[in-house]
């Protein structure tokens, strides 16, 4: 019976993994090593600033025990989502990590570069050609919108991680990518069923996340069949059950039988899970339904204004006890200050201990803390205008006479100096949407770039 075995190394690069779970891997013989290095849960900032949220030498010490290990026994790696976001300054960023890695460590390849940059222009055009629909609750896609938005990604199926390693690629850099498609394109193509190369992909591409306790970082193989897949964990600490591996399919989902991605649907109404012992367990049932149009998911994120926050914590019992109705009398208090001054400014207070994380959403409102943290946050045009506002705010909050106050010292507790925190611009989702594409288009969109990385002569196309 033909197998395929893939070594996922941790849920994101940059997230770290015991390296006695990456060798207990490596004695698998893996055919692939793919990772998943970025993801959009930590909001649009990264993607809309050209900056990975993972830190530089978190990744740099991941590859450097991903890419040594495989050189040398010539397995391919395959990166995907690189830098966080994929867009060209992360990609950029983690091309630049390779190659000094190369050069470190004496390593020579074959790198494939595939960028996901979608160009205003493209985008346009399909605007005007009605062939990008909102996602549910997303507004329709305006030329306005396409020109404020720094930087816009599409996210990259199968076939474009197929063509760098039918190249020769050793090591392929992929921009923004479809998680599972990292994983599945070199089983798919190899003659592997897609509908369970796709489902081992959606697991493994979070790594030990699906296995119980889960981790973020900590690495799991993967063993593709031709009607079924083992999930193995690589670690004293974990096993996989029937449970954790079901509820990690139906992850980031709104329907757990049916998975759309580029090109088609993941259909798991059959799919059945089997724990087989020693931790492991077997999947069978997942089938790949195709589409009738192909579409590939655009992201992007433009800047909305400039943000600061004043952090600071509250353990009155008779100032908690009203916090609504003070809070709400120091936003027009603030607003009456600033009237003249025109400042176009949102404000908010997350209560911290009562209702910062539900806000509106929490169904106990009847829970009094003991003590509450409060988060000025202030959202305006200009780093000024945000600064003058979240000090007005904190200030009037801070030195508020509230009904029944003793004290007349202050009411805020602040835990740092400055108190008020400027966080520089913020982002938001302007691109969220649906672009249907035909089989040609492909590789105009995500082009392959080959290159010969040489640790004597550096990196030449």
């Amino acid at each position: 019976m033909r197998k395929f075995t893939i070594l996922s190394p941790t849920a994101i690069l940059g997230y770290g993994f015991p390296v006695k779970s990456f060798e207990n891997g490596l004695a698998y013989e893996p055919d692939l090593i793919a990772v998943d290095a970025g993801s959009t849960d930590p909001g649009p900032y990264y993607l809309g600033i050209g900056k990975s949220f993972t830190d530089r030498s978190g990744v740099m010490r991941d590859l450097r025990i991903i890419l040594t290990a495989a050189i040398s026994r010539k397995i391919p790696v395959v990166i995907g989502t690189a830098g966080g976001c994929g867009a060209l300054p992360h990609v950029t960023w983690t091309r630049e990590i390779i190659e000094q890695i190369a050069h470190e460590h004496g390593l020579s390849f074959k790198l494939a570069v595939v960028p996901s940059d979608v160009p205003r222009e493209f985008v346009l055009e399909k605007i005007a050609a009605g062939r990008i629909s909102p996602l549910e609750n997303d507004a329709e896609l305006t030329p306005e919108v396409v020109e404020q938005t720094s930087h816009i990604v599409a996210q990259i199926g199968v076939e474009s991680l197929q063509k760098a390693l039918e190249l020769g690629a050793d090591v392929v850099l992929a921009g923004r990518a479809y998680d599972p498609s990292v994983f599945a394109a070199l089983p798919i193509a190899r003659g592997f069923d897609r509908g369970l190369a796709l489902h081992l992909g959606k697991i493994l591409e979070c790594a030990a996340i699906a296995a119980t306790p889960g981790s973020g970082s900590d690495s799991v193989i993967g063993i593709l069949r031709d009607e079924s897949f083992d999930l193995v964990p690589l670690s004293d600490d974990r096993v996989f059950t029937r449970q954790s591996t079901a509820a990690h399919s139906l992850y980031e989902k709104s329907d757990p039988y049916r998975l759309p991605g580029p090109g088609g649907t993941l259909d798991l109404t059959e799919c059945v899970f089997t724990e087989t012992g020693d931790g492991r367990v077997e999947v069978r049932g997942t089938r790949f339904v195709p589409a009738a149009v192909n579409t590939v998911k655009l992201e992007g994120a433009r800047c909305v204004g400039f943000r600061t926050i004043s952090i600071a914590g509250v353990r009155d019992p008779i100032m908690i006890s009203q916090i609504d109705e003070i809070l709400a009398t120091v936003r027009e208090r603030t607003e009456m200050i600033l009237e003249r001054e025109k400042i176009d400014a949102r404000f908010f207070f997350h209560v911290y201990g009562r209702d910062g994380v539900m806000g509106a959403l929490e169904p106990d409102r009847t829970f009094v803390p003991i003590e509450i943290g409060i988060v000025i946050d202030v959202i305006a045009p200009t780093q000024l205008e945000a600064d003058t506002v979240c000090s007005v705010t904190r200030s009037t909050l801070l030195h508020y006479g509230y009904p029944g106050r003793i004290s007349t010292a202050g009411n805020l507790a602040f835990p740092f100096s400055p108190s008020d925190l400027a966080a520089g611009p913020v982002f938001e989702f302007s691109v969220y949407h649906l672009l249907e594409i035909d089989a040609d288009e492909i590789e105009r969109l995500f082009p392959v770039e080959i290159v010969n990385v040489n640790h004597e002569q550096g990196a030449s196309s």
